[in-house]
């Protein structure tokens, strides 16, 4: 009986040992590890594309994803109609008025922009509500002289603020107002005739200095008038185009003006 519980106990010794072993092997195994991680670690590879590979996987595994609690509320945009509940603006020999041309193209972009998902605001030239107006975006859609200037007088014009609280939000609206239209329209940018009163718009001055704005003035209603008149809807796919541009924060080229003729 003695024999057999000293033979017991040299097993539990042995067994004992052996665990023993095993620990102190797997903690040198870990040490060796620590220290072959940490020797990489160093100033010169720290931001090696090893490591950067290794963050990035880290990263990707580490964050989780959650669900929303609450709909986050839409995007809101605003469009103005030019003279839109004031007067006619610019009148045409057969009683066709800058306002109209205005309204037509300003509620196809607002459909447009609603069939997007986006919250938009249809807003007369003096609305109320552009009183600290808080929108992603604010378009106000014009029109040029229905009388005849000379051959040059074609094209539309895109002006941003001249005095914006975010310039660079305000350029990058601008050039993707530019960009997209003349892709959607095939008229040309008529950048030499922007006035003050674009530039200087009253509504830019009204609106909250968060939202950032832009005047269009779609073409000319002399020798533009077939698409001003005719092609409403296309104008405004230029419209929206650019808004979408400046909202998904789309690449333009850095010449992007010698593209348009």
């Amino acid at each position: 009986m003695l024999n057999k519980d000293r033979k017991t106990l040299n097993n539990q010794n042995v067994k004992i040992s052996f665990n023993a072993g095993n620990a102190i092997l797997s903690f040198i195994g870990i040490a060796i590890l620590a220290a072959t991680i940490f020797t990489m670690w160093t100033p010169s590879n720290l931001f090696s594309n090893q490591m950067q590979n290794i963050y990035d996987i880290w990263q990707s595994q580490s964050v989780g994803t959650y669900p929303t609690p609450t709909q986050l509320p839409p995007a809101r945009i605003g469009i103005v109609a030019g003279h839109y509940g004031n007067d006619s603006g610019a009148v045409c020999s057969d009683g066709f008025t800058e306002m109209e041309a205005n309204l037509k193209i300003a509620t196809f972009v607002v459909q447009k922009l609603k069939n997007l998902g986006f919250t938009v605001d249809l807003l007369e030239e003096f609305d109320p509500r552009l009183a600290q107006y808080n929108g992603m975006v604010l378009v106000s859609i014009h029109n040029d002289s229905c009388d005849y200037i000379n051959d040059e007088a074609t094209g539309f014009k895109v002006a941003a603020p001249a005095d914006s609280l975010y310039q660079d939000r305000s350029e990058r609206l601008e050039k993707c107002l530019i960009y997209r239209y003349h892709e959607a329209t095939g008229l040309k940018f008529h950048v030499n005739t922007i006035t003050p009163d674009m530039t200087s718009y009253h509504t830019f001055s009204e609106i909250n200095k968060e939202t950032t704005a832009a005047i269009i003035e779609t073409g000319f209603l002399n020798l533009d008038e077939q698409i001003i008149r005719n092609q409403p809807e296309l104008l405004a796919d230029g419209i929206v185009a650019g808004i979408q541009c400046f909202i998904n924060k789309e690449n333009i080229p850095e010449d992007y003006l010698s593209e348009i003729p």
